[in-house]
């Protein structure tokens, strides 16, 4: 029996069962490392040294975090806020309403999407800037499940397909890994050959929009929703955005998500667009925003290490490797099956990549694939799972911005509709891909 099959099948389970995902990890790693053969002790032993791999990750969220609530005490999301709700306006009329649905699911959208390429905040700006929507969420009965799809793709969908901030990151690892597994790729073609996989996506995004909860849904009105209102200066605003610019200058230059964060909170500190006495109180506060993210990444490193320690992974991917044979078509979708099951237990397509790359290129090349088609197999097998995932920063991130009063669950809210709308048509269309390219 595989060990990372049954490992991803039963944190899964647990997550479905609404245990805490955190646990839902830990339980899965001592079930695949027992599965896998490595005994008690040496499970927790890697379990225990994968956390320390993840104290980069851990501590770029915790400064994101309080690089977000340091633009939050500027006034910057107040003034987005107070833009969306004049748009919206209070008109009471039935296509007045419909029009205001479009508004903001629209703006959510594309704030999602900037946060990954043109302003590199990645999920800090949810719990941030949703809160204070979600008055008005209520009030139009948009279902948080479609938020959370809209936010889900803004967030993935980016970085696979834009050669910028983080798309820049991912495809560079991609570049790099299939370079060093034998077959050297422009970076110039990786968004191309990411096209079909990205327009499939979209189409989920289209179903989710106004197929699956196109239908009002009613949520009950709490005080928990209500946020502190930050009276907003000129001079903050210009300086917010200046911290913005200078994170994202950072970032590109550096490659790092720390450097760039940090940048950011200096602009904004030395600015004096916050008071100088509550920058230690403002940043104490977004590293808490962002402390279940960061728990939850820690677990999910130790689960991936743990994983990788089974040899399993190697041996699922070589085992439908040899259920293949020479058949091209069974071969891409295979492959691409065996990606999702990897991301979604590692949740990350960025830690996907070097794991699968490296049986994949060289069975891409035996199946006479072009590179074109290769650089859309292994990027789609990499991006699946990064959308549905329980550990994944993709949903984790939706559910800190729709889930403050208490009335949107992880799983059965964000995770299980991100996975129907995208890891299904990324299946579909990346195999698409696969074939015409």
């Amino acid at each position: 029996m595989n060990a990372v099959m049954i490992a991803v099948l039963v944190m899964l389970i647990l997550s479905l069962f609404r245990v805490n995902v955190v646990l839902s990890l830990i339980f899965g790693s001592l079930v695949g490392g027992l599965t896998g053969g490595l005994g008690l002790e040496k499970t927790i032993e890697v379990f225990a040294n994968g956390l320390g791999g993840s104290a980069e990750v851990a501590l770029s969220y915790a400064l994101l975090g309080g690089f977000a609530v340091a633009i939050s005490a500027t006034g910057l999301p107040n003034l987005l806020v107070d833009w969306m709700i004049g748009l919206i306006g209070q008109n009471g009329d039935k296509k007045a309403k419909i029009y205001s649905k479009v508004l903001i699911i629209f703006l959510i959208g594309l704030m999602a999407i900037f946060s990954q390429n043109l302003i590199p905040i990645h999920i800090a700006f949810i719990p941030i800037l949703i809160p204070p929507l979600l008055f008005i969420l209520n009030e139009l009965n948009i279902d948080r499940r479609l938020i959370a799809t809209v936010l889900t793709f803004g967030l993935t969908a980016p970085y696979i397909l834009l050669p910028a901030g983080f798309g820049l990151i991912f495809q560079g690892i991609l570049q790099t890994n299939m370079a060093d597994s034998g077959l050297v790729v422009d970076l110039k073609d990786i968004p191309v050959a990411m096209l079909i996989p990205v327009a499939g996506m979209l189409v989920g995004l289209l179903i989710a929009i106004f197929i699956s909860y196109r239908k009002p849904r009613s949520y009950e009105q709490k005080n928990t929703i209500s946020v502190e209102k930050i009276v907003y200066s000129k001079r903050g605003i210009i300086f917010a955005v200046i911290g913005i610019v200078a994170a994202l200058a950072v970032q590109i230059i550096t490659g790092s998500m720390i450097m760039g964060a940090l940048s950011g909170i200096v602009v904004i500190y030395l600015s004096g667009a916050i008071k100088w006495r509550d920058a230690d109180h403002l940043l104490t506060e977004g590293m808490k925003m962002m402390a279940f993210i960061g728990f939850v990444m820690l677990a999910a490193f130790g689960f991936a290490d743990v994983l990788k320690e089974t040899g399993h992974v190697a041996g699922l991917v070589e085992w439908s490797a040899a259920a293949i044979g020479n058949n091209q078509a069974l071969a891409a979708i295979m492959m691409l099956i065996v990606g999702l099951l990897v991301t979604m237990g590692i949740g990350s397509s960025f830690s996907t990549i070097p794991v699968i790359a490296t049986i994949f290129v060289p069975l891409c090349i035996e199946l006479g694939f072009s590179p074109m088609a290769t650089i859309a197999i292994v990027g789609t097998a990499a991006a699946l799972g990064d959308a549905g995932s329980p550990a994944s920063d993709s949903t984790l991130g939706p559910t800190a911005g729709l889930n403050v009063d208490g009335q949107h669950n992880h799983i059965w809210d964000t995770c299980v509709p991100t996975f129907i709308h995208y890891n299904i048509p990324l299946i579909v269309f990346g195999w698409i891909a696969a074939m015409v390219l």
